[in-house]
C-alpha cells in the first residue's frame, strides 16, 4: 500500500448551512461547492476548497474539507453525531490509483474494510477502513478521479 494524496478531511456537522457560513465568514473560504444530497450515504454534503499548489501537470490541487450533515438519524454520520453532537472531524481521505487493489491489500494486512467499493461524493469508488485498524481514525480510501492530477 502506497500513501496517496490527501484528498479531503470529512467534517460531520449538525447544520450544514451554519458550517458553510463558518468557513466563509470566519475562515475566509471563498470556494465552497453547492450542497447536494448523496442518498447512498444519507448525507447532505458540500466541499470547501482550500488553496492548492500547482502540480507537475499544471493543475491546482488543494485539500478539501468535506462537510457532512446526515439526512437520517440512523445513518452512519447520524449515529456519529449522536455521540458527538457538536460535530467535528469524522474521517480522513487518501487517494489511490485502483480501489480494488487497495481493498485487497488492506484485507491482506488484516485491516477491516467496511463494505464493498461504492460511489462516493466525488463520483469515484471509495471504501472505508475501520478506525481501530487505522490508528484510531476512520479512513476513507478513494480512487483518484480519472484525469485528475
Amino acid at each position: 500500500m502506497k500513501l496517496g494524496r490527501l484528498n479531503h478531511i470529512g467534517v460531520a456537522t449538525p447544520d450544514l448551512d451554519a458550517s458553510i457560513a463558518f468557513y466563509r465568514d470566519v475562515m475566509g473560504a471563498s470556494d465552497i461547492t453547492e450542497p447536494f444530497v448523496l442518498e447512498s450515504q444519507q448525507v447532505r454534503v458540500c466541499f470547501v476548497n482550500t488553496p492548492g499548489e500547482v502540480n507537475a501537470s499544471g493543475a491546482t490541487a488543494g485539500t478539501q474539507i468535506e462537510l457532512l450533515q446526515p439526512t437520517a438519524a440512523d445513518s452512519a454520520v447520524g449515529k456519529w453525531l449522536e455521540k458527538n453532537p457538536l460535530g467535528g472531524q469524522h474521517h480522513i481521505c487518501y487517494e489511490v490509483p485502483d480501489i480494488h487493489v487497495a481493498k485487497a491489500e488492506f484485507e491482506a494486512m488484516g485491516k477491516r474494510v467496511l463494505g464493498e467499493p461504492r460511489i462516493g461524493a466525488h463520483g469515484t469508488l471509495i471504501i472505508f477502513v475501520h478506525p481501530k485498524d487505522m490508528g484510531g481514525m476512520l479512513t476513507e480510501i478513494m480512487e483518484t478521479p480519472k484525469g485528475a492530477h
